[in-house]
């Protein structure tokens, strides 16, 4: 059946907009006809994500979808390492098959490092053999962010064959290079890395983009960059995308893509150079089969009534209306859930810090950021056993193995401003063993074990009291809508600000905090990590 949708046509490829028709059939544009006597709607070609990881909305694709359509989404580009981590193959194709049962179009990629490092225990581990064959299959269109730098630099054999793999295949790599530069960031360039998500300066995004990378401009729930490299919309449109990186259900609930446009349409960009990173560079990088507003395209567009605000009318994707307002016109499909966690109970004893050096090492967090400082702390003069001392901030964090049994890892850490009570998580990036935050070694156990006993999720001990959301999907997600998550999240969220946290993201701030690809001081499963010297290092100096 033939379809017509009429509007102001904006056009991101001619860069130009005009009263027009969309003639429409068996999903694609058949003929965009000019039409002066249209005077609105705006029709604009759909937003896609250039990077994100749907595990950290804590939704499943299914229910990741019913939201983002909402807000003018139409593709993702996805890197499913975080349940690749607990689940290996098996957890990508669990993704792959709850994305296959709604219309947005999601495009996976195969996860380049599982684990993240040799320096933790994950769930799973991929091989280069396993991703060569994850690359064979036509579902698999990327190999995914390749967060080893360090062994792309040394040319690690296992790291390079998977670089080979895709080369071969002719897949783009995405990258992920924080801080990256001089020769080192040439040879990173050089064994086929595409794109950057970690930027953290202009001066680093120019030397990376001389070197022909694709910035990812990220403006997700914990790390958020647009502010400081938005600049580059207009100065490199044809190398920029947008991103969200990773993004809580609350965010989510408010908008996706629609808000970075929004925002960068404020700060003074050309509606067109910001499309170019929306839409364009996306479909084109990837080659992604996704339409542009284009005669013979898929019919994948949105409409939105005042191009200031980017409030999202209604989403068509393959020709077909898939949400109006703030309702999507499918529903999401059944997941049946599936999970690994054999951790051992922990005793308070067990979490036991005990005075071997004059002076601490402390991660420091900085609110907004995944990269961490060094800190350091005087251990008090006698001292046996080191404690967490809320009133100096200064509070114990552990990773706790959830695969197999196994002694927890122990250290300490400054910014999260908590008093009382210990939060815990089985999303910590990217092995996700559990991580916890703790103002006592009580409260901490309880919290730990909370998790261990019950498969996974958040939580949030004091005392007697305890407060958990359910994650029965890998430890990492619900089987609840973009609302209900958000709900139990946000409250999990508030009951910690009101113990003292004054961070922003307390939950996605701490799960960070065990990746060791990012500097400078983490925590795994298997100790203090330094992220500049890329190795474990000691608990004192």
């Amino acid at each position: 059946m033939t379809k017509k949708i009429s509007g102001i046509v904006v056009d991101p490829v001619g860069r130009c907009q005009f009263p027009g028709t969309l003639i429409i059939d068996q999903g694609r544009i058949v003929d965009i006809l000019p039409d002066p006597g249209v005077t609105g709607p705006f029709i604009l070609p759909g937003l896609i994500d250039s990077h994100i990881h749907i595990e950290s909305s804590l939704l499943t694709p299914a229910a990741f979808a019913m939201k983002a359509v909402c807000h003018g989404t139409v593709a993702v580009v996805a890197d499913p390492h975080e349940i690749a981590n607990v689940l290996g193959v098996a957890g990508i194709d669990l993704m792959i098959k709850s994305g296959g049962q709604v219309p947005l179009k999601f495009f996976f990629g195969a996860p380049s490092c599982v684990p993240a490092t040799a320096f933790e225990n994950s769930g799973a581990r991929l091989a280069a053999a396993d991703v060569a064959d994850l690359l064979d299959r036509p579902d698999i269109l990327f190999l995914a962010e390749m967060m080893n730098f360090p062994g792309v630099i040394s040319q690690e054999p296992e790291v390079m064959a998977k670089l080979a793999a895709a080369a071969q295949r002719g897949k783009k790599i995405d990258g992920h290079a924080p801080g990256l530069r001089g020769p080192e960031l040439a040879a990173y360039v050089g064994a086929g890395i595409s794109t950057d998500h970690e930027a953290l300066s202009l001066a680093e995004c120019y030397e990376k983009l001389a070197l022909g990378l694709y910035i990812q401009l990220r403006q997700g729930s914990s790390a958020a960059n647009l502010a400081d490299l938005h600049p580059l919309i207009t100065s490199h449109p044809g190398q920029c995308m947008l991103c969200s990186d990773d993004l809580k259900p609350a965010d989510l609930a408010r908008g996706h893509i629609n808000l970075l446009v929004k925002k960068a349409l404020g700060l003074g960009h050309n509606l067109f150079d910001i499309l170019q990173g929306a839409c364009v560079n996306p479909v084109r990088h990837y080659n992604l089969d996704v339409g542009l507003l284009q005669k013979g395209d898929p019919a994948d567009f949105i409409i939105i009534d005042d191009l200031s605000e980017m409030r999202v009318g209604a989403t068509w994707i393959n020709g077909e209306a898939v949400s109006r307002g703030s309702r999507p016109l499918f529903t999401g499909g059944q997941t049946v859930p599936l999970n690994h966690c054999q951790a051992a109970p922990l005793q308070v004893e067990d979490l036991q810090v005990k005075a071997r050096g004059a002076q601490l090492k402390v991660i420091e967090v900085t609110d907004g950021q995944l990269v961490t400082a060094k800190g350091r702390f005087a251990v008090p003069a006698g001292s046996t056993v080191i404690k967490a001392d809320p009133r100096v901030d200064l509070l114990k964090i552990v990773v706790h193995n959830r695969y197999q049994p196994a002694p927890p890892a122990l250290a300490f850490v400054r910014g999260f401003g908590l008093k009382q009570g210990a939060m815990a998580s089985s999303i910590a990036h990217d092995s996700h063993n559990i991580i916890a935050v703790a103002c006592n070694d009580t409260d901490l156990a309880r919290a730990i074990n909370l998790l261990s006993d019950g498969g996974g999720g958040i939580t949030f001990v004091h005392g007697e009291e305890q407060w958990r959301l359910a994650l029965p999907v890998a430890g990492l997600m619900g089987l609840g809508s973009c609302e209900e998550m958000a709900a139990g999240y946000s409250a999990l969220e508030e009951k910690v600000r009101e113990k003292g946290c004054p961070l922003r993201t307390p939950f996605m701030t701490m799960a960070f905090l065990a990746l060791p690809v990012i500097p400078a001081l983490k925590i795994t499963d298997l100790g203090l990590f330094d992220g500049e010297r890329f190795a474990l290092t000691d608990l004192f100096y």
